[in-house]
């Protein structure tokens, strides 16, 4: 029993001359940090201020604003460290065999993350944007650091990584998009009157867009009559409902026009073979 108390007699005594040694310090470069913290977030609030009076996408202020804030905490950790008299190159010589390892066991993540800074700076696309990529589209709404996230037509959302998007085809839309819409129309039809009716479709629809101004021309000449492409431009956001909308009303304005729209139609002749009409 005796021994017992004398060993707890000598850890806490142990503990005590530990907190009287090192003690202060600890509390020194644990008020370092949290000053550090305070300070960072100070200034990452007025670095963001001053940001906003200049031209920048949002995803590049917040980048710089990030970035800005770490460079602070850095330092105070630096010099709570310092405090604490640990020896900073024997540390980061650690930390870089470490970070090596833990770069080869997150390629993904890095190169989303590169592909991201690359999104950023080079600006393929900005946010409300209607762009294509790797077999999806939609509305552009966020550009992360990792991935980049559009809003789909139909109300969903896609999230695409960035390390998916540097390097592939993108189709840019920007803010409008052209619709093509054919329309056939019987071979004996004045074309002419067939043109301006379709033009006087689109000039009464409030919803497209006068400029640019809409494409309308006879395009091709089928088995059941002559085609007349129709490509007006529209507002991303309506392209669908436009569709829709822009092919009932011409196909409205063509039947009380009398235009004729053709239907499908094949002729087919049969021909006796020769040695039938021989025998004949």
């Amino acid at each position: 029993m005796n021994e017992q108390l004398a060993t707890v007699e000598q850890v806490r005594s142990r503990v005590i001359d530990l907190a009287i040694k090192f003690g202060p310090k600890l509390l020194t470069a644990l008020l370092i940090i949290i000053a550090g913290v305070l300070v960072s977030r100070a200034i990452g609030r007025w670095f963001d201020r001053g940001l906003r009076h200049v031209e920048m996408e949002p995803p590049v202020r917040v980048l710089m604003v990030r970035v800005g804030r770490l460079l602070v905490i850095g330092m105070f950790a630096i010099l709570a460290l310092q405090n604490l008299g640990v020896e900073l190159l024997p540390l980061i010589a650690g930390l870089g065999v470490a970070g090596a390892g833990v770069a080869l066991a997150m390629q993904g993540v890095l190169s989303n993350v590169v592909a991201g800074l690359t999104i950023i700076f080079t600006k393929p696309y900005r946010l409300g944007q209607y762009i294509s990529v790797v077999g999806v589209e939609g509305r552009v709404d966020v550009i992360s650091l990792f991935n980049t996230t559009l809003s789909h037509p139909d109300r969903s959302l896609v999230v695409v990584p960035n390390r998916k998007i540097v390097g592939e085809v993108l189709h840019n839309y920007g803010q409008i998009r052209q619709v093509d819409i054919a329309v056939p129309v019987a071979y004996d039809t004045d074309l002419n009157a067939a043109l301006a009716a379709v033009q006087s479709a689109l000039a009464a629809n409030s919803h497209i867009l006068q400029d640019p101004k809409p494409v309308v021309r006879a395009t091709a000449v089928a088995d059941s009559g002559i085609v007349i492409g129709v490509s007006p431009w529209v507002a991303v956001s309506e392209y669908t409902a436009l569709q829709g909308e822009i092919t009932k009303s011409i196909v409205e304005l063509f039947r009380s026009r009398n235009i004729v729209m053709p239907l499908p139609q094949r002729e087919v002749r049969l021909v006796k073979a020769l040695g039938e009409e021989g025998a004949r």
